[in-house]
């Protein structure tokens, strides 16, 4: 009898699935796929064969250099159909950082893109918070040059700021800048100098301060402490450890960014001599040239109009996208029937895009589009039906008819660029 109690008792702890559910916690853009996630145990789900599987989003994200990084934003905008994070009432109630009468500095020189911080910018500074942990006394000061947009420098964890704003150092400046990260040097002694090793300026400005401060900086850095430092090689294929140097260039996903708590973003004082700053240089910006935004690679895009098929008026769509000077993309519903290239095609099987702003027309909002626009900063949906997936998605959405918005959009973009030709007539 005790041999049958125990054979029935295993065959009712038999675990049974329930198919729907499993689909559900694996589709994220499904309304109850939150409250079911939430309802699992031990953050695990059963994929499409049935084996059990850690879900990563539960606890955090992989990002795009494969680091695990903590979601405290609870959803990441890099997933899919996530949204970044805008800083909400609680923001205020996060404890105030003070940094009195700092004895030492590490210097963050920000890429700043638009006069503001970048995602990039922002592990940055976590990173410099690191850093500076085991010294309550070192203050983690923003370098930036130029037009200054960013209102939440304290959200970010800016202690210090300075600011250097004036033309010389307007456009591509290296040299301008180079000679103010010197006078920089010379009054503070940074504990460490960090830049972002980017394609916008980071990874030069970096490397012309250490050829002229003689330092060997760590470039490609991806993991830092006070004592190493690993950086990419190889075209990435391999790691390369070396004792932390005192100039760093590095990458995306250094660290997280600062995200609990509120920091003073004072100014800090700097006397640096504007002539050396206004000397001849061998390298002068003759400013930005007109080109054809379609030349542009989808994936290098900044600014891109895409289309969907809520477009009928394919030749005011660009007729649009000329006026705007954007680079047009398509869902791929717009490619497959004949309308777009399939290189204009933007998703999970098309292009990813990380536009700095992405125009969506007329699409819904496939699993694969959504995908495909996970690293753009800005969303803006136009739409008739409220309650698709890329207004959910979007940053800014506007439900009306595309073809009286576009329309309007031509008209003041057109009206922007005779009013800036009439100002350049009437200067010259």
């Amino acid at each position: 009898m005790s041999n049958f109690s125990s054979n029935d008792d295993a065959l009712h702890s038999v675990f049974r699935r329930d198919p729907r559910t499993e689909w559900i916690a694996r589709n994220r853009l499904h309304p109850l796929h939150d409250s079911v996630v939430s309802a699992q145990q031990g953050g695990e789900v059963r994929g499409p064969t049935g084996l059990l599987r850690k879900n990563p989003h539960v606890v955090g994200f992989i990002g795009p250099n494969g680091l695990k990084r903590i979601d405290r934003a609870n959803g990441s905008f890099v997933a899919i159909g996530g949204k970044k994070r805008v800083p909400s009432a609680k923001d205020s109630q996060r404890p105030l950082h003070l940094v009195e009468n700092p004895e030492g500095y590490i210097m963050v020189v920000g890429d700043m893109i638009g006069g503001r911080l970048t995602s990039h910018d922002k592990d940055i500074l976590g990173l410099a918070h690191q850093l500076a942990a085991e010294n309550s006394k070192v203050a983690v000061v923003l370098v930036c040059f130029g037009e200054n947009k960013e209102t939440q420098c304290d959200l970010a964890g800016v202690d210090r700021v300075i600011h250097l704003e004036g033309n010389v150092f307007e456009g591509f400046a290296p040299e301008a800048r180079l000679s103010v990260l010197q006078q920089i040097e010379t009054s503070y002694q940074p504990m460490h100098w960090l830049f972002p090793d980017s394609v916008h300026g980071g990874s030069d400005l970096g490397s012309r301060l250490a050829a002229r401060l003689g330092e060997r900086p760590a470039t490609q850095a991806w993991q830092v402490t006070s004592e190493k430092t690993i950086s990419r090689g190889a075209s990435g294929s391999q790691d390369i450890s070396r004792t932390t140097p005192r100039i760093l260039m590095l990458m995306e996903e250094c660290a997280n960014a600062v995200e609990d708590t509120r920091h003073e973003a004072l100014p800090l004082a700097l006397e640096y001599d504007v002539s050396m700053a206004e000397g001849d240089h061998r390298l002068i910006d003759q400013g930005q040239i007109d080109v054809d935004s379609n030349a542009v690679p989808l994936a290098e895009a900044e600014f891109i109009l895409s289309a969907g098929n809520g477009i009928h008026n394919w030749d005011q769509f660009h007729s649009a996208a000329a006026a705007l000077r954007a680079t047009e993309g398509a869902s791929r519903v717009a490619v497959d029937d004949g309308f777009m290239p399939r290189s204009r095609q933007v998703g999970a099987s098309g292009t990813w895009v990380t536009a700095r702003v992405y125009l969506a027309v007329g699409i819904s909002g496939a699993i694969q589009h959504m995908q495909g626009i996970g690293q753009c900063d800005k969303v803006v949906a136009i739409n008739t039906d409220a309650g698709c997936d890329m207004v959910k998605r979007a940053d800014l959405a506007v439900i009306a008819d595309s073809e009286a918005i576009l329309a309007e959009l031509t008209r003041l973009a057109q009206q922007r660029e005779l009013s800036k030709d009439k100002e350049e007539s009437d200067a010259a």
